[in-house]
């Protein structure tokens, strides 16, 4: 397991936290009292705010979008970028109250899903900082009984806890933090109870291992930490998205990832390499279809430590 504290060292980890929890108080109850169409109006601003006030941001939104579009991006182009961030956000306040009626929601890929969970010993949903994970929640109210846990860092999992509860004191979420010295054993406890665990798998740590692979066209460093530990316990991986299509509309994707249930300690490394390739290969096609849904606001393609040292 990653020592506790690793995760301060990466780049993206240290970065200040803009929002506050008055912000998220008034921001939710302005959208429950107004409404999500009127609340959306607020949206515009906040972009703009972040479009050119965060210069850092907006430069690793102009580099991304140059390699997911293939040009260079136009101006309008980038403020999309930040708006459909800002509306993920928006909508998960409604998505923690379970107005999931707000939304035409299309799943593609169930069948992937129902097949793995089917087998009774829990699975891994491994997303990334790509849409709203939360929309995770809205197949669950489709299959009675499931339940959804997420798993993270532990300063991650904390202020996300935090934020939750500003939104709704109901709101916080079933999170294991990684880093503990009981954390191998919380996950497996879940798993063997049949949770769904999701896990962020976007996103390196400095001192953690990963595996370069080409990712829109320049080499990218992926981490191998939440695949390795779901050949640990020999579990299936789904990958799993939910793409922001504008207006109410979102569309949740399954694909089959890995399944390491029957896989030997020694073929476990030739696996976990496979497996990450192909998250990498969903994670490159997805941001080419919807290639607004990239919320990763930081230099990607740099190494973790070459990130730490020299930020965009």
């Amino acid at each position: 397991m990653i020592p506790a504290g690793v995760e301060q060292q990466a780049e993206w980890t240290t970065r200040p936290e803009r929002s506050n929890m008055l912000m998220l108080r008034v921001m939710s109850w302005i959208s429950l009292t107004l409404g999500r169409p009127l609340s959306r109006a607020v949206l515009v601003g906040i972009s703009l705010y972040f479009l050119l006030f965060s210069p850092r941001a907006r430069g690793a939104s102009r580099a991304y979008l140059a390699r997911a579009l293939g040009r260079p991006p136009r101006w309008s182009e980038r403020f999309r970028h930040f708006h459909s961030f800002a509306t993920c956000i928006h909508d998960r306040v409604y998505l923690l109250h379970g107005r999931y009626d707000l939304f035409d929601i299309q799943v593609h890929g169930r069948e992937v899903f129902d097949a793995a969970y089917a087998k009774g010993q829990g699975l891994f949903l491994m997303g990334a900082h790509m849409g709203s994970f939360e929309l995770a929640r809205a197949v669950g109210r489709q299959q009675p009984g499931l339940r959804v846990a997420m798993v993270m860092y532990e300063e991650n999992a904390r202020q996300i806890n935090a934020a939750l509860a500003a939104i709704s004191p109901t709101a916080v979420q079933d999170i294991i933090p990684l880093g503990q010295l009981d954390s191998m054993l919380q996950v497996q406890a879940r798993l063997d109870e049949g949770v769904v665990l999701g896990v962020l798998a976007d996103r390196a740590l400095d001192t953690g291992p990963t595996l370069t692979l080409p990712f829109l066209g320049r080499p990218a460093a992926f981490p191998l930490g939440s695949m390795r530990l779901a050949a640990m316990l020999r579990r299936p991986v789904v990958f799993m998205t939910g793409l922001y299509l504008g207006g109410n509309r979102y569309a949740i994707h399954f694909e089959a990832l890995a399944d390491f249930t029957h896989v030997e300690r020694a073929g476990r490394d030739a696996a976990i390499r496979q497996a990450v390739t192909a998250y990498a290969a969903c994670l490159e096609r997805h941001c080419r279809a919807a290639p607004f849904n990239w919320f990763n606001f930081f230099d990607f393609w740099q190494p973790p430590s070459a990130a730490r040292h020299n930020p965009p």
